[in-house]
């Protein structure tokens, strides 16, 4: 995830460190060195604590990259790796950090494939770009150590799309983000807000890209403190050196690792999955506004392949304001341009003539058509909100069916939702004053599993009205009992109340202290005279009331 001072078919592309192998957390502290090119087991229980989640929503989509028959051989002899190999630059030290992630990755070559054929519409232009700016070829595995080459990736800190920006960051480094259209998961302009980003962290480390990187991961003021500890301290400086999070230090070496692979895979008994050394996407200027769906009909491809390709729409059409683009096979663009060139300007949206009613509002019609409030005003060339029962408005409406657009944001937190847990499952609407904590405490279950269920991060935002599936776990009788309890106020049976004194450790949060002991942020609040707004400090000593049977 991208702290400033303030989620196809292609291998190997600065977050927290996140999951090693879609599913399977990979980081560790790994204490004995071993051979590189016998690598030995590493023990799971030292990988496991030092990643954070990052979660792919949606399956990967196999895409028709090229109209003509490939000959193996030939790609074999030209592909992108030994273009990458020979610009490989940076040291790779006997570090048993490195030698701990070589070696899991070694031994789990299916997931160096399964990366790289993700990689492959997409790894050429990461190269192209990283060339054009002068920056080291290796920052072309951070997608990897980042995100595994997914664009639709998310983690539960917020960070979002290939490279793992924060909405924050994101936004400083170019990437645009509203209702249609999430920049992060644009492959274009996430990599050029990537480069950018990097770009201003190795000058802010004086061309240090070890510290750098470390930055990319866990923001450039801990990364500077660190530096800064060292020195008073008369220690190295260098990243090895640094006092650093778990993950930061699994992070940098990841990326080394994957760059050793690369160099020298027949050292460790490894082919590389073969990605040809050419282009296979082009840009196409779509000039404004179009359906997702014609868009792909015009290019001969599945409405999936089509939004795998331009995973940052997150609507069934592109943004009104932009940008106009969208990435294509190269084959596809002669006749995908043709068809463009003869649809009317009224025909890149399908449209519903609709009878205003009484009680009618924008809000409540752009609601029931999945569209915009400021769309329909500039469609019907309507200034202000009145609107008239009896006349009509003309609605730009999707071409398909929603559930269609299956890379949507709708259909990937339908999909999250829709997938089975044990328990009872309920549905909460959020209502004013709700946060995620207490919800949690409310039905008896941990905020970051409520976030999980319903497709966002713990920090996210909630909305008024937003419905969130709940999974409590237990009997259905007992769960329908708690469930009833939590509505009237009414404490559940059998709680064993104490009061307690925590004392705040680094890292610690209001909230982070709620979901632990199952209390809400509002009674931290009142039972210390505090406000949430304002920061925890390591050694503050909080008191707390706690149900002693629901904290064990």
């Amino acid at each position: 995830m991208k702290y400033l001072l303030l989620p196809v078919v292609v291998l190997l592309a600065g977050c927290q460190s996140l999951s090693q192998s879609d599913g399977n957390t990979v980081t560790n502290n790994a204490e004995s060195q071993v051979d590189t090119a016998h690598p030995v087991e590493i023990n799971q229980a030292l990988l496991a604590d030092e990643s954070i989640d990052v979660i792919h929503p949606v399956a990967d989509v196999d895409f028709s990259l090229n109209n003509t028959l490939k000959d193996q051989k030939a790609i074999n002899e030209n592909n992108i790796w030994p273009r990458i190999r020979s610009q490989l630059t940076f040291d790779i030290p006997n570090q048993k950090r490195l030698i701990a992630q070589r070696n899991w990755y070694v031994k789990h070559p299916s997931y160096l494939n399964r990366v790289a054929k993700r990689a492959e519409p997409f790894l050429y232009y990461i190269v192209e770009e990283l060339e054009k700016n002068d920056m080291p070829i290796e920052l072309a595995f951070l997608p990897i150590v980042e995100s595994a080459f997914d664009p639709f990736a998310y983690s539960h800190g917020r960070a979002s799309g290939m490279w793992q920006f924060v909405p924050g960051t994101g936004e400083r480094f170019g990437m645009k983000q509203n209702w249609w259209y999430d920049g992060r998961r644009d492959v274009v302009a996430s990599t050029e807000g990537a480069i950018k980003y990097l770009k201003y962290l190795h000058k802010f480390f004086d061309g240090d890209w070890m510290l750098a990187l470390a930055a990319y991961n866990s923001g450039e003021g801990r990364v500077r403190n660190a530096v800064r500890k060292n020195k008073r301290l008369g220690k190295s400086t260098d990243f090895w050196s640094l006092d650093l999070p778990k993950e930061t230090r699994a992070y940098v070496p990841k990326l080394l690792a994957l760059a050793d692979i690369v160099k020298r895979p027949t050292d460790f008994k490894l082919s590389l999955y073969s990605i040809d050394n050419k282009s296979v996407l082009s840009q196409v200027n779509i000039k404004s506004q179009l359906d997702l769906a014609k868009a792909a009909t015009l290019a001969g491809l599945s409405l999936a392949e089509l939004q795998g390709l331009n995973p940052g729409f997150n609507r069934w059409a592109t943004d009104p304001d932009g940008p106009h683009r969208l990435l294509l096979p190269s084959h596809t663009v002669e006749k995908f341009e043709l068809g463009l060139n003869k649809l009317s300007k009224k025909d890149r949206l399908a449209w519903q003539r609709y009878k205003i009613k009484n009680g009618d509002n924008l809000g409540v019609i752009a609601k029931k058509f999945n569209t915009r409030i400021d769309l329909i005003q500039q469609v019907n060339n309507i200034k202000g909100n009145q609107i008239r029962a009896g006349k009509h408005l003309l609605i730009p409406v999707a071409a398909k069916s929603l559930d269609s657009y299956v890379f949507s944001q709708e259909q990937r937190i339908a999909k999250k939702q829709n997938r089975p847990q044990k328990g009872l499952k309920l549905v909460h609407t959020v209502k004013s004053g709700d946060n995620l904590w207490d919800i949690g405490r409310k039905y008896g279950v941990n905020s970051k599993s409520i976030a999980n269920w319903n497709g966002f991060a713990p920090r996210d935002t909630l909305k008024l009205g937003q419905k969130l599936v709940i999974w409590q776990k237990g009997s259905s009788k007992t769960n329908k009992s708690n469930y009833a309890n939590s509505k009237t106020g009414n404490n559940v049976e059998n709680a064993i109340m104490r009061n307690i004194t925590y004392k705040v450790r680094r890292g610690d949060s209001f909230a982070r202290i709620a979901d632990k002991f199952n209390v809400s942020i509002s009674d931290i609040e009142r039972w210390n005279n505090l406000d949430r707004n304002k920061y925890l400090q390591p050694g503050q000593r909080l008191k707390l009331s706690v149900d002693v049977t629901n904290n064990i």
